[in-house]
C-alpha cells in the first residue's frame, strides 16, 4: 500500500514537470525540451580513425577504401593520429550521397 503512494507521487511530480516545461515554452517554438537538453552537442566531437567505420555504419575495409578514394574527407591530424570531426563528417557523408 505504501508503494502505491510513492508511485503516485512520482507520477504526479513527472506530470507537473512536463506541464510546467510545456507552459514555459508555450509561445517559444525554439525552446529546448528535456530531450533536446540531454542531446549532446557533437559539433566539436572527434572520432578516432579506428572507430570511424562505426559512425559510418560500414565495415573497416569499406571505410578504409572510402577514405582512400576520397581525399577530401574532413579530417585533422593530432600527434600523427587522424581524427574526424563528427559534425563535418556527417555533413560530408550526406553531401556524398546526393
Amino acid at each position: 500500500m505504501e508503494f502505491d503512494f510513492i508511485w503516485l507521487a512520482i507520477g504526479m511530480a513527472i506530470a507537473g514537470y512536463c506541464i510546467g516545461d510545456g507552459l514555459r515554452n508555450f509561445k517559444n517554438s525554439d525552446g529546448k525540451t528535456l530531450l533536446d537538453s540531454l542531446d549532446v552537442d557533437d559539433e566539436h566531437e572527434l572520432i578516432k580513425e579506428n572507430d570511424v567505420h562505426y559512425f559510418m555504419g560500414i565495415s573497416k575495409e569499406d571505410a578504409k577504401s572510402l577514405i582512400q578514394e576520397h581525399s577530401d574527407i574532413p579530417h585533422i591530424m593530432i600527434n600523427g593520429k587522424v581524427y574526424y570531426p563528427k559534425a563535418k563528417l556527417r555533413k560530408w557523408l550526406l553531401d556524398l550521397g546526393e
